[in-house]
C-alpha cells in the first residue's frame, strides 16, 4: 500500500522498521513531486506511441521499454519504493538511490528517444516551438559537452561536501528537488552522448568515448574520499537518527558513510564501463553502415564508368 511520505521539515525523522533487501518492494510512499513527474512524462510519451500506431507508423517497442519500463521506471522505483522511504534514514540506501537518478534513468530515457517522438507526433505549432528550443543559444550552451562534463562531475562533489545535502535532509521540498537535479544533470550530459535524438551537443563517436572514459576516475576519485574520511556527511541529521528508537538497528554513522562510498566508487565504474560498451558497439555499426555506404557508392561509380567505356 502506498503511504504518503513524511511532510515534516525535518526529513526521514519518522521512525521505520530494520532496512532489509526486502522492504525496497514492500515499503512504498509517494512524494508528490517524483510522482507528477512520472505520470506526466509516461502519460505523454504514451499518448505520442498512440498517436503514431493510430495514423499507421512504427515506434519501435524496444524505446518504449526503455523509456517507460527502465526509464521512468527506475525513476520511479528510486524515489517511491524502500530505496525512497530510507533514503535519508542510511546514506549508502541514498547513494543506491543516487545512482539510479544520475546515471540509469538518463541513460535509459536518451535511449527511448522521446524528443524524436514529440517532433513526429506534435502538432504543426508546438512541434515549431520545439525545433526553436532545440535550435537556441540556451539550449546550444547547456548542451555543450566541456560544460555537461564539468557539471556531472561537480554536481556530487557539491551535494556531498557543500550545505546542499544539509538543506535535502532539513526539507522535503529541497529533498525531491534534488532528486530531480540529479537527473537532469545526467540527463544533460548522457543525452547527447547517446546520439539518439536530434538534440544539440552531439558529438563524434571517439568523442563520446573519450568522454565516459573521463567520468570513471571522479566516481572512483569521490567515492575513496567519502570511504575515506572521517568528517560526517549531514552528521547531524544521521546522529539525531540513532538517539531514537532506530539507533538499535542503526550501523555507526562512519561505517554506513564508508559504505556509502564503496557504492559509488563500485557502481559508477560499472555503470561507465557498460555505457563504455553501449557507445563501442555504436562506434563499429555506424563504421560499418558507413563503409557499406561508400562500397555501394564505389560500386555505382564502377558501374558508371563501365557503361561510357562501352
Amino acid at each position: 500500500m502506498l503511504i504518503p511520505l513524511s511532510g515534516s521539515s525535518q526529513v526521514g525523522l519518522e521512525t521505520l522498521p530494520r532496512f532489509t533487501l526486502g522492504r525496497v518492494f514492500t515499503d512504498w510512499g509517494i512524494d508528490p513531486i517524483p510522482f507528477v513527474v512520472t505520470v506526466w512524462a509516461v502519460g505523454l510519451y504514451v499518448l505520442g506511441v498512440v498517436v503514431l500506431r493510430r495514423r499507421g507508423d512504427r515506434w519501435p517497442v524496444g524505446r518504449t521499454l526503455a523509456f517507460v519500463g527502465l526509464g521512468m521506471g527506475s525513476f520511479f522505483l528510486a524515489t517511491s519504493s524502500g530505496i525512497g522511504r530510507y533514503d535519508t534514514t542510511l546514506l549508502s540506501v541514498h547513494m543506491v538511490q543516487h545512482m539510479i537518478l544520475s546515471m540509469i534513468v538518463p541513460l535509459a530515457l536518451a535511449l527511448g528517444a522521446p524528443v524524436t517522438l514529440a517532433l513526429r507526433t506534435l502538432p504543426a505549432t508546438p512541434r515549431r516551438w520545439l525545433l526553436a528550443v532545440l535550435h537556441s543559444r540556451v539550449a546550444k550552451v547547456l548542451a555543450f559537452p566541456p560544460l555537461t562534463f564539468a557539471l556531472y562531475v561537480a554536481s556530487p562533489w557539491a551535494l556531498y561536501f557543500s550545505s546542499w545535502y544539509d538543506a535535502s535532509l532539513a526539507s522535503s521540498f529541497v529533498h525531491q528537488m534534488m532528486h530531480v537535479h540529479l537527473v537532469l544533470v545526467g540527463t544533460l550530459f548522457f543525452w547527447p552522448l547517446m546520439g539518439v535524438d536530434p538534440v544539440p551537443g552531439r558529438v563524434s563517436h571517439p568523442f563520446r568515448v573519450l568522454l565516459t572514459l573521463m567520468t570513471l576516475p571522479f566516481h572512483a576519485f569521490l567515492g575513496v574520499t567519502i570511504m575515506g574520511q572521517t568528517t560526517l556527511i549531514g552528521g547531524e541529521h544521521y546522529l539525531a537518527l540513532r538517539e531514537g528508537p532506530m539507533g538499535a538497528w542503526l550501523p555507526p554513522v562512519l561505517e554506513d558513510q564508508h559504505l556509502a562510498g564503496g557504492i559509488l566508487w563500485a557502481s559508477g565504474d560499472l555503470i561507465g564501463v557498460l555505457f563504455f560498451g553501449v557507445l563501442f558497439t555504436q562506434w563499429v555499426r555506424s563504421s560499418m553502415k558507413e563503409a557499406a555506404r561508400e562500397d555501394r557508392r564505389l560500386d555505382l561509380v564502377e558501374r558508371r564508368e563501365a557503361r561510357q567505356e562501352g
